[in-house]
């Protein structure tokens, strides 16, 4: 896949393209994605996304701005599994911000990435002061060559398919709704970095994950499954999953008003990962974060929690796997 940055100057090759934040990439972007791959595909086109970055509501009101489900990089890789030819990243600022919807289509559409099919949301917006929208692009086709599709809302049993609603079902802890809004488990990618040792000198050391954002859209105590990119031990498969517990929180026993740490234990396991990029799959939440009156106590409910992962893997029906590979409806190439 192709990443290319900033306001495009003139076509590399004319696109069927899509355009959004597609925060999480839910079932309702993966519908649309599809269909651009459809169309790509009968039309002889390259498939094209186009994104902001950051989006535009992080950009006017940062304080404001919902929590983000997916990194950039996240994104990106879930944008590529799909297999989206190229991704268009303008930078949003006040410049951008400031372009009307007619010089955007013309300018930026038509002249810029030589669009010749494009898909948008029922309620696709753009342009200054959000004054373009699918009847505007529709006026423009034909002067412009190119044909413009609408997406209806995807719905999942009468729900309609949203990142709000998958934020506010990782909000509530129900990590079965998430899963049927993405079509997969919530996960969470980072590397690994050193932190302080707390979790060693308990007895349950953990791999501290690099956060992109401080406001990560769930919090509590975790099932994870756990991705492991380039480890090089002989004798494990590279797409194996490792199966833990994991903390994502500000740790309230041990540090007041931190910042979020997602910390993982991984079930017997032995080995220097620091530096390796990890992704965290959350299987199910065991329970709300606690501030305990002192470590000790801290220490065994941490043994309950690891305990009480390890029950929900030896649960699972022997003819069901909480791998990775057989988990998963959707993991990046």
């Amino acid at each position: 896949m192709h990443v290319c940055r900033g306001i495009p100057v003139k076509p590399e090759a004319p696109v069927a393209l899509t355009i959004g934040n597609f925060d999480g990439v839910h079932l309702g972007h993966q519908a649309m994605l599809a269909r651009l791959e459809e169309a790509a595909g009968r039309l002889g086109l390259a498939s094209c996304v186009m994104i902001f970055e950051p989006h535009p509501r992080e950009f006017f009101a940062p304080d404001k701005a919902p929590t983000r489900l997916t990194s950039l990089r996240e994104k990106l890789e879930l944008l590529a599994a799909a297999g989206v030819d190229r991704v268009q990243i303008c930078r949003f600022n006040f410049d951008f911000a400031r372009i009307s919807a007619e010089d955007f289509i013309v300018h930026i559409l038509q002249q810029g990435l030589g669009v010749r099919w494009i898909l948008v949301g029922d309620d696709f917006r753009f342009g200054a002061r959000r004054a373009g929208d699918f009847a505007m692009l529709k006026a423009f086709s034909d002067r412009c060559g190119f044909t413009v599709q609408e997406m209806p809302g995807y719905t999942v049993d009468g729900m309609r398919v949203s990142s709000t609603a998958v934020r506010k079902a990782l909000s509530a802890g129900d990590l079965n709704l998430v899963e049927r809004l993405l079509g997969h488990p919530y996960s969470i990618s980072g590397r690994v970095v050193r932190g302080d040792q707390l979790g060693k000198k308990i007895g349950f050391p953990t791999a501290n994950i690099q956060l992109k954002h401080n406001r990560p859209p769930l919090s509590g105590i975790f099932v994870v499954e756990v991705e492991m990119e380039g480890f090089d031990n002989p004798a494990l498969s590279p797409s194996q999953a490792f199966q833990g517990v994991a903390s994502l929180g500000v740790r309230p026993t041990v540090h007041e008003g931190g910042k979020p740490v997602l910390e993982v234990y991984l079930f017997d396991f032995d080995q220097d990962i620091y530096g390796r990029h990890l992704r965290v799959h959350f299987l199910r939440k065991l329970r709300d974060e606690k501030k305990y009156s002192d470590l000790v106590t801290l220490t065994q409910q941490i043994g309950r929690d690891v305990e009480d992962a390890r029950n929900y893997f030896r649960a699972l029906p022997s003819t069901a796997s909480a791998t990775i590979e057989k988990k998963l409806l959707h993991r990046p190439n």
